[in-house]
């Protein structure tokens, strides 16, 4: 388990070993846990709004293509 990514709008953990990734939208509380070839696409969209130094929005709009996939409460520990 590794953390790539947090801001104040997401939360991405990635899981190598079983090739997901999970995903929290942060202004909503709602996440996902996202494998295979979702995970992957997922992984170069963030990489592609990394690379470039994209502002908030551009992670907000992000998170709404995948928004109907954040299902699940996010429940922190």
């Amino acid at each position: 388990m590794m953390i790539v990514f947090d801001n104040p709008v997401m939360h991405v953990v990635d899981y190598p070993a079983q090739d997901a990734v999970e995903v929290i939208d942060k202004r909503v509380n709602k996440g996902t846990l996202m494998r295979d070839g979702a995970a992957e696409r997922f992984r170069a969209e963030l990489l592609a709004l990394v690379s470039d130094e994209r502002d908030i929005d551009a992670f907000d709009a992000l998170l709404d293509e995948y928004g109907s996939l954040l299902t699940q409460p996010a429940v922190y520990h």
